[in-house]
């Protein structure tokens, strides 16, 4: 299982964990929310905890737990600024359908935690 990171996230992780002056890399995770079923938190990691799987890339790190890793496998974690608007996004094969909204996913079978 394998999550890649682009030179623009690992780039602001970088400046992220620079700016707050500590924390080993950026936790992904995913919660139950919204109108298609589930949606994506972004976290500091300031130690590692059991079961922690670290993806490291570009001089960057983030950190997936193992109930979160099946959701994410196989997806590339950018960087993306759109006008006065910046933040990470996820290009996730694992997503069936996303909501209108842009926040929320239903994914194309039920993974397996």
């Amino acid at each position: 299982m394998a999550i890649t990171l682009t030179e623009n996230a690992a780039k602001q992780i970088r400046k992220q964990l620079a700016k707050r002056g500590k924390g080993l890399a950026l936790r992904i995770g995913v919660k139950k929310v919204g109108c298609s079923g589930f949606a994506y938190t972004f976290d500091y990691a300031d130690e590692l905890r059991q079961g922690d799987e670290i993806f490291a890339s570009h001089d960057a790190s983030l950190v997936v737990d193992a109930g979160t890793l099946a959701f994410l496998d196989g997806s590339r974690v950018d960087f993306i600024r759109e006008g006065l608007n910046d933040s990470f996004r996820l290009d996730n094969p694992n997503i069936d359908h996303m909501c209108g909204c842009g926040e929320s996913f239903s994914l194309k079978e039920p993974a397996k935690v």
